[in-house]
């Protein structure tokens, strides 16, 4: 006897279940194959439930809730778990911490005698602290809010995860008002990097995720000047997003966007310095930092970092302008695509970056985009490398898996949909 597709979902919900919660157990261990094995397997069991939301139309709502609540649980342990002692989650405290203390954390070095004395046990863990912040205003005035709550690396996980909680409450009242499947609220919850990035690591990017998808539906709805508003938010929370601007063109007014840019600009007044806006260690991140960077590596031979960062961007301003032009309304994949492309060509392309995609990803034309979300998964192997006294670079294999992954499942879904257009002429 066959299995229904609701009982076929709740089988691949309990190894998410199972697999996630060994991984939880092994997060102290990030890279080891005690970890990444099975996230690889919670990886898989998150592919072939995606076939599951595609294969059947609507599901049960009592499925959709206890996917949900598989969810909650394999959350859970992650959240409790201790953030890796180098997690960027220390700097978001630090930077929370020390603007309550009246200090501008673009200037403020936080491995300056001078400040040695305003750290924490749990500031000192800090990664990189040579050089200042590089977050815009907006995640900087998040970390203030939270911190001022409790200053604790706890507190903000569980602040970033209730962030995560409210994307999935933006996902189904948009699914319930288009008349979608609900199910496509589990393509978000059961992506296995939000337990790893959100509730584990605790990354700032599920703040600008949910303001872009507040943005994207408020756009769909023709609300322009909360459309225009909401993208500058998560625009000041991390820049990735500025490569859609092209999607708002003539679908908001002129007077939307100048209020978004003041809102901006107003986030931007407890940091100038000498009245110039700042950038902290954004100069430093552009010409040191590198990961997973298969485009920029091969270009970076013959052309500079800062040059380089601009092609990035230019790419996902021309994937952009080119869903634009097209006079269907906006989908969730034109906000996913151009985002990816950038990122596929910039000098960093960690795990977590991918967290903005997420929200966006329910049609076969972003397909690519959800294995990359998985192919990535081997990649967490360069922190167990690290810690064997390895260089931190994602090995040549590892990139051939990842990417040629994206590219297989890319070629597919592009010669599927020419061969759908491709309309065989009658004959007498």
């Amino acid at each position: 006897m066959s299995l229904t597709p609701s009982r076929r979902l709740y089988g691949l919900g309990a190894i998410l279940l199972v697999s996630l919660t060994i991984c939880s157990r092994n997060f102290g261990r990030v890279g080891a194959p005690s970890f990444v094995v099975p996230l690889a397997v919670a990886g898989i069991a998150y592919l072939l439930a995606f076939r599951e939301f595609f294969a059947t139309p609507t599901f049960p709502r009592r499925v959709i809730v206890v996917g949900l609540a598989f969810a909650a649980l394999w959350h859970l342990p992650f959240l409790l778990t201790q953030a890796g002692s180098d997690d960027d989650i220390h700097r978001y405290l630090w930077d929370g911490r020390i603007q309550r203390l009246g200090y501008n954390p673009y200037i403020v070095v936080p491995n300056d005698p001078a400040v040695a004395a305003l750290h924490t046990p749990e500031t000192r863990k800090l990664n990189n602290p040579e050089v200042p912040t590089p977050y815009p205003p907006g995640a900087e005035l998040f970390f203030r809010g939270v911190t001022a709550i409790h200053e604790s690396v706890f507190v903000l996980k569980v602040s970033l995860v209730i962030c995560e909680l409210a994307i999935v409450l933006v996902l189904l009242d948009f699914l319930r008002r288009g008349q979608q499947g609900l199910h496509w609220v589990l393509a978000f919850a059961w992506n296995p990097l939000l337990a790893t990035e959100v509730a584990g690591s605790g990354h700032v990017d599920i703040v600008g995720a949910l303001f872009l998808l507040v943005s994207a539906v408020a756009l769909v709805r023709s609300w322009r000047a909360a459309a225009a508003v909401a993208f500058g938010l998560a625009v000041a929370v991390k820049p990735l997003p500025l490569v859609l601007l092209p999607l708002y063109w003539r679908r908001v007014r002129v007077g939307d966007a100048a209020l978004a840019a003041m809102v901006v600009g107003i986030l931007y007044l407890p940091f100038l310095d000498h009245g110039r806006i700042p950038i902290g260690s954004l100069n430093a991140y552009v010409e040191r930092f590198r990961f997973n960077d298969l485009v920029f590596a091969t270009l970076e031979r013959v052309a500079a970092p800062r040059l380089l960062v601009g092609l990035a961007v230019l790419v996902g301003f021309l994937v952009a302008i080119w869903l634009r032009s097209k006079p269907s309304r906006p989908s969730a994949d034109t906000f996913a695509w151009p985002m990816a492309a950038s990122l596929l060509c910039s000098p960093v392309a960690y795990p977590w970056y991918l967290l903005w995609l997420l929200p966006f990803l329910r049609s076969a034309a972003t397909l690519p985009i959800v294995i990359w979300t998985v192919s990535i998964i081997p990649t967490y192997v360069v922190w167990h490398l690290r810690t064997l006294g390895l260089p931190w670079r994602v090995p040549a294999w590892i990139m051939l898996l990842e990417y040629g992954s994206v590219a297989a499942v890319g070629a597919i879904v592009g010669l599927r949909r020419i061969s759908r257009q491709t309309i065989p002429q009658k004959t007498n």
